[in-house]
């Protein structure tokens, strides 16, 4: 494996964001004009040449293709293949910059609590982030922008009779903090679309000046479909136009809007148009080009934003920046469904659990250990069952890992090892992971290796009651722990976090103190109940010789050895007895159960 396969990357992501934003123009609304300077060019951030007028040709620096088909980017090589939802194949993961990749995200509507499928895929593009920064050296920036204003947020707000900006600050709220809790990495920016109004305006007048958009008398307006032709469809494939609008305000009913009217009672902002919001797709064109400019490396999203969010975010961005390639890459993650059904984990639908009522049951690692045993790609299903085989994978590990332990701190006598064997099988592995990874970040192929390393490790760690003074081997048991450890730590799973393992509320630094502590003062008593004692032999003709055996005096120290065991495993402390020896670790505790007369 590559020397570098855990190093972080040089964390320059906050700088070229930092640089990105502060090099947006500033625009003032002045009733239905505006004051201060506009973007030149095609890009909102001044800082890149727009393409050319003619969409057919293109300047090497800010486009990558004419026509509709794809065009490989020049640039950096990551060493990765990526399923890219535009050409609908794996393709080379190339970057525009030396080891640096921009990467936007359409981030939650914030009327409700994240549910599970919000989760997924969260998780699954966290991880996917992780891989990329940590196992192959590119430094994501990430910007991910927050819908605060929308069609469901006003009702929300109407029914609770409640500000929707306030009912937009305490949902946004609500969902960082599940993405803490699920140790999702935040990203470089946060943006709301409700301060980037003034920049969403600029970037539909654009637009409109292109020819690609048109207002109504009504005050929307509309991009015009027809005008890009058969430009439309990169996701969604062909898409045959209507030879009649059934919106009479609409000149083709597949437009779609950029601006909204106001309607009484719904906030509003100024425009050239009169006042009105932004529609729901322009909103991740103009915020992502605000960052960015008229490149993106890669842009992610559940499966269901393909069509018609993000082909609609292509078409937007393309006819602003006149460049028939805006993004590069676009990565989709599978649905989360409830076993049994055929739809997606969703909240129109009231299919979903949220992510604070599924963390009473589980914890943040198994849930990421759940997503980890399946293709980002893939829909998967949520049962019992699934959490419960994620969770088993999760304690295979721990196991392993608290195995080592015991050996390396000679608690643990096993046979004789065999180093050359677990050499060349760890060898093996880490070549396998990193393919693994390489090849559309198959992580499922990747954790299968590593449990198999961990097999073959639990079976040369097998405890023996004597070891007769057998050579130890530390070294190669402590790479392997040490890379077991390493790898699922860089996916963001720390197999020495004890406080999501159900101790929540303790320390645990002191409760890992208090168990070892007692452990050892148990395995003490035991090793003095099972001394060996040679009985006085039994008088008369026929009688057996005299052998070793448990003094009878001493059987009640074993057995309350056995009651403690007993007793501390509900409480999350499982104690293993290995022969002479005993080893331990921290179990999920289940969760209370409500009162009945609770609400």
């Amino acid at each position: 494996m590559q020397t570098t396969w855990f190093k972080q990357a040089v964390d320059r992501r906050l700088w070229v964001t930092c640089l990105s934003i502060s090099s947006r123009p500033a625009f003032t609304p002045v009733g239905g004009s505006w004051s201060g300077s506009r973007p030149a060019g095609g890009s909102l951030t001044g800082s890149r040449p727009p393409c050319t007028p003619t969409w057919g040709t293109w300047t090497r620096s800010t486009c990558t293709h004419a026509g509709g088909s794809w065009i490989r980017p020049v640039g950096f090589d990551t060493g990765v293949k990526t399923y890219n939802s535009l050409t609908r194949q794996k393709e080379p993961l190339i970057l525009t910059r030396d080891r640096v990749a921009t990467w936007y995200s359409c981030g939650p509507t914030v009327y409700d609590h994240a549910h599970l499928g919000h989760a997924c895929s969260y998780v699954r593009f966290d991880i996917l982030q992780r891989i990329l920064s940590r196992v192959f050296g590119v430094s994501v920036v990430h910007a991910l922008v927050i819908t605060d204003i929308d069609d469901k947020i006003i009702k929300r707000s109407q029914e609770e009779n409640m500000s929707p900006t306030i009912l937009a600050r305490i949902y946004e709220e609500e969902f960082k903090k599940d993405m803490l809790s699920l140790k999702v990495l935040p990203p470089t920016v946060y943006l709301r679309v409700t301060e980037n109004v003034p920049q969403i305006v600029a970037f539909i007048e654009r637009i409109v000046a292109n020819g690609h958009a048109y207002p109504t008398q009504k005050g929307d307006v509309y991009f015009d479909i027809r005008s890009i032709g058969q430009r439309y469809g990169k996701f969604s494939g062909s898409v045959e136009l209507p030879s009649q609008s059934a919106d009479s305000d609409k000149r083709d009913a597949r437009d779609f809007a950029l601006w909204k009217a106001d309607k009484p009672g719904e906030p509003s902002w100024d425009s050239p148009w009169g006042g009105g919001r932004p529609g729901w797709h322009i909103e991740c064109s103009t915020i992502a080009s605000s960052v960015f400019g008229s490149q993106l490396d890669i842009h992610s999203g559940g499966v269901d934003l393909a069509f018609p969010h993000h082909e609609n975010e292509v078409a937007q961005s393309e006819a602003y920046h006149r460049c028939p390639q805006w993004g590069n890459y676009f990565l989709h993650s599978g649905h989360l469904h409830l076993k049994g059904s055929a739809e997606k984990m969703s909240k129109s639908l009231k299919n979903f659990i949220t992510i604070k009522e599924f963390l009473r049951s589980y914890s943040a690692h198994e849930f990421r250990m759940f997503c980890l045993l399946t293709k980002y790609r893939s829909a998967i299903d949520f049962s019992e069952g699934s959490m419960l085989a994620a969770r088993s994978q999760l304690g295979a590990l721990v196991t392993f890992d608290l195995g080592a332990q015991a050996y390396l701190r000679g608690q643990l006598p096993c046979a004789p090892l065999d180093p050359d064997r677990l050499w060349d099988k760890l060898a093996e592995v880490k070549g396998q992971v990193l393919d693994a990874l390489a090849d559309d970040f198959d992580t499922p192929r990747a954790v299968h290796a590593v449990m198999d390393l961990v097999s073959h490790g639990n079976r040369q760690l097998q405890p023996v009651a004597e070891a007769d003074g057998a050579a130890r081997n530390p070294a190669v048991v402590g790479a392997m722990l040490a890379y077991v450890r390493e790898l699922f730590g860089l996916l963001g799973v720390d197999l020495l976090d004890r406080q999501e393992e159900g101790l929540s509320g303790s320390s645990p630094v002191a409760v890992d103190t208090v168990v070892e502590q007692l452990c050892q003062f148990r395995s003490h008593v035991r090793s003095f109940a099972l001394a060996p004692w040679e009985a006085p032999p039994p008088q008369g003709p026929g009688s057996a010789s005299a052998r070793p055996r448990t003094r009878p005096d001493r059987i009640p120290l074993l057995e309350a050895c056995d009651a403690l065991r007993k007793d501390l495993a509900p409480a999350g402390v499982l104690i293993k007895d290995r022969g002479a020896t005993s080893t331990w670790e921290l179990t999920r505790r289940a969760a209370p159960e409500k009162d009945q007369d609770q609400d």
